[in-house]
């Protein structure tokens, strides 16, 4: 143990052997002598304290690698799905094929269950069930607050969400995002629905979301360019 000199505080010596760190390079007899105390038993050697830090601050850098690499993996993830939901709706040529397109793609990469999209649109004479809802209607009235705000909202659905959104299958659904999607040209909800309870959980981040209701978004806007006078 070294003993410091009246005039020599500890902070003296802590600021030496920063300076000097080969300090215990040139006296390795007073690493076999110094002992540290441990907090869950006996005084330990310098050495093996040294062993013990070295193990600790190794071990919590593999940590932070492994939580790197998984973050790059559930970001290439999230980038092939993108890609294929990008490439479906771009390969679509009418609105019938946009929804199957979008259908598939959301069922087999994104694992859903569930898949709805309601634009608001004055449109009866639609080839497609449910696709449309009129402005004004009271079907409307579950998602003012989601359609004010703009912003994708995750969790479990109302009751009359669910309905308005998945018909039948409403009570089946668990928790799902409800997605506005306000463009120029275009008013509308995109839902994706789970049967997993915690699959869209409130917490979840928006910005994914967001982007996936701009592709499909402006996708639609372009088509429905193409059927306007069919409504």
């Amino acid at each position: 143990m070294i003993k410091l000199k009246p005039d020599l505080s500890a902070s003296q010596v802590e600021d030496y052997l920063q300076q000097h760190p080969e300090f215990f390079h040139e006296h390795l007899n007073l690493l076999e002598q110094m002992r540290i105390p441990h907090p869950t038993g006996p005084a330990i050697s310098l050495i093996s304290k040294q062993l013990e830090l070295f193990r600790s601050r190794h071990q919590e850098m593999e940590n932070q690698l492994t939580a790197l690499i998984e973050i790059a993996r559930d970001n290439d993830c999230s980038f092939i799905r993108m890609h294929k939901l990008t490439l479906a709706m771009l390969e679509a040529s009418t609105l019938e094929q946009a929804i199957a397109n979008l259908d598939m793609v959301l069922a087999d990469y994104f694992l859903t269950d569930f898949v709805a999209v309601r634009i608001i649109k004055h449109c009866p004479d639609s080839a497609i069930a449910n696709l449309f809802i009129e402005p004004g209607s009271k079907n409307l009235q579950p998602f003012l607050k989601e359609l004010a705000g703009n912003q994708p909202k995750c969790g479990r659905p109302t009751l009359d969400q669910a309905k308005v959104l998945f018909g039948e299958s409403a009570v089946d659904v668990k928790s799902c995002a409800i997605i506005p999607m306000i463009f120029p040209e275009l008013d509308g909800i995109l839902a994706i629905g789970s049967r997993e309870e915690g699959r869209f959980h409130y917490t979840m981040g928006n910005l994914f979301l967001t982007q996936m209701g701009e592709i499909i978004g402006t996708r639609l806007t372009s088509l429905l360019r193409q059927t306007n006078n069919a409504c």
